[in-house]
């Protein structure tokens, strides 16, 4: 299994983050290779360059502040896959964590370049 994470140093408090994180259906708003995003009870619709993806929200704990979300359906071979963003206190600001399991391992590459430009997005949507 592949194992992906990035993480941003967020000069905002860590509930501004999350409330931004835990609006799962607006995802669009801040994840640059996400182009139009919507919700439907747990699933969120993801279209990107004309695809589609589902993704279903397993976690979106305000206590813990962790969103954990599973791709159910994609035009990628993907036989696992759990995503986790982490929002924590840092001082003044905030630390985000965004880690990806996945499999096969060979998309772990595919996947990472986004995962980074979605954390760096958030963090720019966020101090904006």
């Amino acid at each position: 299994m592949a194992t992906i994470r990035h993480h941003a140093r967020i000069a905002k408090p860590a509930d501004e983050v999350w409330a931004v994180v835990r609006d799962t259906g607006d995802i669009a708003e801040w994840f640059p290779a996400i182009d139009a995003s919507s919700q439907d009870g747990d699933v969120r619709i993801c279209s990107m360059m004309g695809l589609e993806l589902k993704e279903e929200i397993v976690t979106n704990d305000d206590e813990l502040r962790r969103l954990q979300y599973r791709i159910v359906e994609a035009p990628l071979p993907i036989e696992f896959h759990l995503a986790t963003v982490d929002v924590f206190e840092d001082g003044k600001g905030s630390l985000v964590v965004y880690s990806t399991d996945v499999q096969p391992d060979d998309l772990g590459p595919v996947i990472s370049p986004s995962l980074a430009d979605g954390v760096a997005g958030l963090k720019a949507f966020v101090e904006r």
